[in-house]
């Protein structure tokens, strides 16, 4: 064997045990004492930026508590958190290479994902639906036609938008913004006519705006989509480990007081209080926790 063939194969080996320890978060979670949190800028109240690299939301923290519970089966004294933030449109990669352990968004889990990554069960069930101008007169999907329309760039929403566009037989310009808060100020600024996106983002984002009052969420509801955690695939313990954990905070109660936390009560760091009720599709998937994708938990 030559040593280039010798090089090679080195090389081989060093990347599987590579790729071994990442689908071993367990594992890499015990022998480092560490975790990397995935986290958003602007996720609606599951999860947002305060300033100065701290991070808040319901997902957050049901992340701790995750996290938390895994440090105890673990026996660790003590688990250091990294908090990474990402973005729609690379936290899929992120998580796919152990650069994010555990992210803690607002991902919807769809079959198209679950083909690279794998979601704990389901933590909020959302609801697709579109801000306008108060002012507008906009209060159906059908008064988009000619309009410009914003979402944000990598969601599903873009999909949600076209098989709407279709269905309905209207035209109407697409403007992406780069996360949740630019696309809401493509409709704040008057760039945008409406911003579909999901119900709890949209609340978010108009309950802290400058005057909520000029705002309102409008229109049909557009997709019901399951929100969960997302995890690397093919890894098993990691899996249970963090379901284990979320049915543990539906069982005991602790789940709708993190809802009542962020969505009923006044939150970091101005005091916004969204006023979003609990509904009953996420009742219904506390009631039955499940990771079906979003194709299979709308079917009727």
């Amino acid at each position: 064997m030559n040593k280039h063939v010798i090089a090679l194969a080195l090389t081989a080996l060093a990347c599987g045990g590579a790729f071994a320890q990442a689908s071993d978060t367990l594992a890499k979670i015990k022998s480092k004492g560490e975790l990397t949190l995935g986290v958003r800028d602007s996720s609606g109240a599951l999860a947002y930026t305060i300033g100065d690299g701290k991070y808040v939301g319901f997902h957050v923290d049901v992340c701790q508590k995750v996290l938390a519970d895994i440090q105890k089966q673990l026996g660790l004294p003590k688990l250091d958190i990294k908090y990474q933030p990402v973005t729609s449109q690379n936290r899929i990669p992120l998580v796919q290479n152990g650069t994010v352990d555990i992210e803690c968004g607002s991902t919807t889990n769809n079959a198209a994902r679950q083909k690279d990554v794998a979601f704990a069960v389901t933590t909020y069930v959302e609801e697709v639906r579109m801000a306008v101008k108060a002012n507008s007169g906009i209060t159906s999907v059908a008064q988009l036609n000619g309009k410009k329309v914003a979402t944000t760039t990598g969601t599903t929403s873009v999909q949600t938008l076209r098989k709407n566009e279709r269905a309905s037989n209207i035209q109407f310009e697409e403007v992406y913004g780069k996360d949740h808060a630019d696309s809401f100020l493509l409709l704040e600024s008057g760039r945008a006519d409406a911003f579909v996106m999901d119900g709890s983002i949209l609340a978010k984002n108009i309950a802290t705006s400058k005057n909520p009052a000029d705002f309102k969420i409008a229109g049909e509801v557009l997709s019901v989509e399951p929100i969960a955690i997302m995890l690397r695939k093919d890894d098993p313990e990691f899996k249970k480990a963090v379901d284990t954990s979320i049915i543990g905070m539906i069982k005991s109660g602790e789940m709708a007081k993190l809802w009542d936390k962020w969505f009923l009560q006044p939150i970091p760091p101005a005091g916004a209080k969204i006023g979003l009720q609990l509904n009953d599709a996420t009742k219904a998937a506390w009631a039955n926790p499940n990771d079906k994708p979003m194709e299979d938990y709308v079917k009727k």
